[in-house]
């Protein structure tokens, strides 16, 4: 599986005083895009964690196409590029109700080591779940 999909409502925090989601937002969608992508997979982000394994943002971009804006059911398609090995990287594509196509976005993430703070590979466990 590589490419997952979550939706979830506008909240009325997320937008400013016009209903517009706010683009600093759209980083947090990706996240949720990513940590359900992952658990899809029978990966938590959490157990990864307590395994000393941490995946920090390297490279985030989002094109912004359409405002999202409160209320609106949006979509986020989160989709691996390759099969991981040091980074992992992702596109995205952020529909509204609509089918209209708001955002896309690409994030490069590093798999580090929490202790020594140095790059590791892609553990076994998420590379066997992968399907290219």
């Amino acid at each position: 599986m590589t490419s997952h999909k979550i939706s979830f409502r506008i909240r009325y925090g997320e937008t400013d005083q016009m209903g517009v989601v706010y683009h600093g937002n759209y980083a947090q969608y990706l996240e949720m895009g990513r940590v359900e992508w992952l658990r899809s997979l029978g990966v938590s982000y959490k157990s990864m964690e307590n395994e000393g394994i941490i995946l920090p943002v390297i490279h985030l971009q989002v094109t912004y196409k359409k405002p999202a804006i409160y209320d609106d059911l949006i979509t986020v398609e989160t989709t691996l590029l390759n099969s991981p090995l040091v980074k992992i990287e992702f596109n995205y594509n952020i529909y509204n109700q609509s089918e209209e196509l708001l955002a896309t976005a690409n994030t490069v993430l590093a798999f580090i080591d929490k202790k020594t703070n140095r790059p590791i590979k892609c553990p076994e466990y998420i590379l066997e779940k992968l399907t290219f």
